[in-house]
């Protein structure tokens, strides 16, 4: 569906754009794939603060999704597709023909009433259905992506998201992922076809600070406009680009903001990455 903007009656409704999906379920989720979660607000278990800007929101059911689809080569009928106020990605709920349920990510173009399965090693290219990644064609959009075997899918999760299948050397495959990186997994690694449902996700706008809230985000104060005792780029006279000074954008810690990588060099996955995000090839490769 397109997105919905308001003749503005209130403020509120001035900027805000709304992603209307009529097609969703209007009940409470499956009983037995849903369970209640506690928030933390962003504190450890002594009660400190390791992730500002958390806090409030709006109580939330926990569905249970599977994210491994080890029912193998039992066809399952699509029930419902529901919103999961957990993730960006709508879901969707499937019986299988012995009678068991369970939630899946949806993809695009899924509709109530469609048949997916989950084969042990090929099935029709549809988008649901699931199988290894050695038996998919080449050049062929996924989501719900393992990066090891049996851990279950890690890549292309969110909404509008998808990774292709760029090649197929004996057991590793070749991946483009979403953020532009190309790396290898094995190719007995599973996936799913398609693309991520609810693209348009990503063109909502909230509209007011309060809605922000509603989904547990509190305010976020820029560093430039602290004191300096409060945050390394605070201070100066007037509006200041870089607290008064000329040094780096930094985290109240001191750690680089901008262009420095965080990734550790010595992880052991950095030999299996081809292409970075940014399109630099490395040396190792």
């Amino acid at each position: 569906m397109p997105i919905k903007s308001y003749n503005p009656l209130t403020p509120t409704q001035r900027f805000f754009q709304q992603n209307k999906q009529p097609h969703l379920a209007k009940k409470r989720p499956e009983k037995k794939l849903s369970e209640s979660s506690s928030k933390t607000a962003g504190r450890n278990c002594y009660g400190r603060v390791t992730s500002r800007r958390r806090g409030g929101g709006h109580k939330r059911l926990f569905r249970r999704i599977d994210f491994k689809r080890t029912k193998l080569d039992i066809p399952a009928k699509v029930q419902t597709i529901e919103y999961d106020p957990n993730r960006s990605a709508n879901i969707a709920l499937i019986a299988y023909a012995d009678g068991e349920k369970a939630y899946i990510i949806a993809p695009r173009g899924i509709r109530k009433g469609d048949t997916v399965i989950s084969a042990e090693k090929k099935a029709a290219i549809n988008p649901g259905n699931n199988m290894p990644l050695s038996s998919i064609p080449l050049s062929t959009r996924i989501h719900a992506v393992e990066l090891y075997p049996g851990r279950g899918a890690q890549i292309g999760r969110s909404a509008g998201n998808a990774a292709e299948l760029v090649n197929l050397d004996g057991d590793q495959a070749t991946l483009k992922m979403p953020s532009g990186e190309i790396r290898l997994v094995s190719s007995r690694c599973r996936a799913t076809i398609g693309e991520v449902g609810n693209g348009e996700h990503r063109n909502i706008s909230l509209g007011k600070a309060g809605r922000n809230r509603w989904l547990g985000r509190r305010p976020r104060v820029r560093g430039m406009v602290m004191n300096p005792i409060d945050h390394p780029n605070g201070g100066g006279q007037g509006k200041s680009k870089g607290g008064g000074g000329r040094q780096h954008l930094t985290s109240p810690w001191g750690q680089l903001a901008k262009g420095f990588p965080t990734r550790r060099k010595s992880k052991e996955s950095n030999n299996l990455i081809l292409v970075r995000r940014n399109g630099h090839k490395l040396k190792s490769n």
